[in-house]
């Protein structure tokens, strides 16, 4: 991807709405907002976590604050046949050792690994098993 260095995963998206939000990982988005994008997969996490709340200040807040994020523009990179192939490949390897990976986290790694993307989380356990995958977390 020309100019997408870093993929972030949904709990680096949502950093901001936490009540006490890491500033390391706030200034790093900032820094690097022209390099950034998310996953499909991530994006569904987002939109449905927020679906699921109450009508009330918090949704409403959740619901501005997704709005924004898509004016940056913020690309959203889809989960397509080459990144459900490697998926397939890592889901495939992993369920052998007996510890498959989390369908959705699966699909996160293989958008990340087939663009060439770092992959931004607060989750690295979740990922480092995953073959070829960078992986980072801004908060340290």
């Amino acid at each position: 991807m020309v100019g997408i260095s870093y993929l972030l995963d949904t709990n680096v998206l949502s950093e901001p709405l936490r009540k006490s939000p890491s500033n390391q990982v706030l200034e790093q988005i900032r820094t690097h907002q022209h390099a950034i994008a998310t996953a499909a997969p991530a994006w569904h996490e987002l939109r449905f976590g927020c679906r699921v709340l109450a009508q009330g200040r918090r949704r409403r807040d959740i619901e501005t604050y997704l709005a924004d994020l898509l004016a940056l523009p913020l690309p959203i990179l889809p989960y397509d046949v080459q990144a459900s192939e490697w998926h397939a490949e890592e889901r495939a390897r992993l369920a052998k050792s007996g510890r498959p990976p989390a369908f959705i986290d699966g699909q996160i790694a293989a958008i990340a690994a087939i663009h060439g993307l770092t992959l931004i989380t607060a989750n690295v356990r979740d990922f480092a098993r995953f073959d070829g995958l960078r992986v980072l977390d801004w908060a340290k």
